[in-house]
């Protein structure tokens, strides 16, 4: 496989870009590779600028649950762009749009478009804060929301303590309201409230955790959590920028039986196109402005493009779809395993419908703590061999594999075929470290 052009491209590129990326993951350094150039897509595969092509597993982290470039899609959206790409103004595009989410989503009897998922979390928790006149937040470890400064934080000694910036130029005083808990672990949630009475004005999370890898919640976790902040007062907030419409129609929520105060969404609720969005009970979007004092504002947000491209996504949802991709995820899953199995590698296998993380570790991974013993350095010699081989997982081990209705039984198969050639290599990478170790 050449890399000749992408390497000339990325040499460039950090010259001007910081890392010569615009977002961390895609500088390929936690498989020890450089980024691969992208110059086109269409279905599930994507080729780079040295003409390799490869079948896409990171399918622009989600939004892509139709796959690359639909030309139903393409032909509205240059449609829309006809008629203009940014108005500034109310279109009916949005109404559209916002009575299509709550009819799918019913908990959302309001929503406000905006530009990204963090524009989105970030907007919900303010919201949250006002409605409760309470300052504090609780998160989850391992859980992403989005690059806002109170969500970038860690647990401190433990449970009961107050985030700790995990980025400089995050201050002390902006996390310090931010308080974390163990996903799956509501005895952890329960000492955090007891702990900070009346003080916690939201749960913030991810109903199906997808940013230390795929962890699906433990049967009762989301009604604990319902059940904690309906007692307290809290507000519950659902990160479903993955999740919604990638799990099913109504999201996760939907899937649990579960009902949030607020739900953020972005990726597929666009189709592809930078969006967001937050909405929940109307009471609460209704301290919104200009209904009501919460501030919140945006020059692109509800821009035609990315409304026509929600819409086109949202209107081609079908059980069929969801089955369908469901299928292909179990042979995905159950392949990956049967190869690591065959070579000899401890391997864990999360999926939830149609997304999936092999985890390195021989320990169940139903947490941040038991993600965090996975293997990087396996997962990045099982990168490096899968994308030699023409298949392009996440350049993560703590990230989630998306497949799309454009993936076949076919591309698949040619996966799972791909896994174990990749596997022995890692298999064989294990030993000689072991042997040089002894040595």
């Amino acid at each position: 496989m050449k890399t000749i052009r992408s390497s000339r491209l990325f040499t460039r590129a950090q010259t001007l870009l910081p890392g010569g990326v615009d977002s961390p993951v895609r500088a390929f350094k936690a498989v020890g590779a450089s980024p691969l150039f992208i110059r086109r897509a269409a279905g599930a595969r994507i080729e780079d600028i040295d003409g390799n092509t490869f079948i896409d597993y990171v399918m622009s982290w989600g939004p892509l649950i139709h796959g690359h470039a639909p030309r139903a899609l393409v032909k509205a959206l240059a449609a829309a762009a006809r008629d203009g790409t940014s108005f500034g103004a109310p279109s009916p595009l949005e109404v559209e749009l916002a009575e299509r989410v709550r009819a799918l989503m019913p908990s959302i009897e309001r929503v406000r478009f905006v530009s990204s998922g963090t524009e989105a979390t970030m907007s919900a928790v303010r919201v949250a804060r006002a409605a409760t006149g309470r300052d504090r937040i609780l998160k989850f470890e391992g859980c992403y929301h989005g690059h806002a400064d109170a969500f970038l934080v860690k647990a401190g000694s433990g449970a009961l303590t107050l985030g700790t910036p995990t980025s400089p130029g995050v201050t002390r005083a902006a996390s310090a309201d931010t308080l974390v808990a163990g996903y799956n672990d509501p005895a952890s949630v329960h000492r955090v409230f007891d702990a900070n009475r009346d003080q916690i004005a939201a749960i913030i999370v991810e109903p199906i955790a997808g940013n230390m890898g795929v962890v699906p919640p433990a049967d009762g976790f989301l009604r604990a959590l319902r059940e904690q902040c309906t007692a307290s007062g809290a507000l519950l907030i659902f990160d479903e920028v993955i999740s919604g419409f990638r799990a099913a129609p109504g999201g996760a929520q939907a899937l649990a039986g579960v009902r949030p105060d607020l739900t953020c969404l972005g990726k597929i609720i666009g189709g592809g196109l930078p969006v967001g969005a937050y909405g929940g009970r109307a009471d609460l979007m209704d301290l919104v402005s200009p209904a009501g004092p919460v501030y919140q504002a945006g020059t692109l947000s509800g821009n035609p493009l990315a409304m026509t491209a929600g819409l086109w996504c949202l209107n081609h949802l079908s059980r069929k779809l969801y089955s369908s991709l469901a299928a292909l995820g179990a042979r995905l899953a159950a392949g990956l395993a049967a190869a690591a199995r065959d070579a000899g590698v401890a391997l864990q296998v999360n999926r939830s419908g149609s997304v999936l993380t092999p985890f390195f570790t021989d320990r169940p991974v139903r947490d941040f703590a038991s993600a965090t013993s996975a293997d990087p350095e396996r997962y990045a010699a099982f990168f490096r061999g899968m994308l030699s081989r023409g298949i392009y997982p996440p350049p993560s081990q703590f990230e989630a594999w998306f497949l799309s209705m454009a993936h076949t039984r076919r591309d698949v198969d040619k996966t799972i075929r791909a896994a174990k050639g990749a596997m022995r290599e890692v298999a064989r990478a294990g030993r000689a470290g072991k042997a040089g170790e002894a040595g």
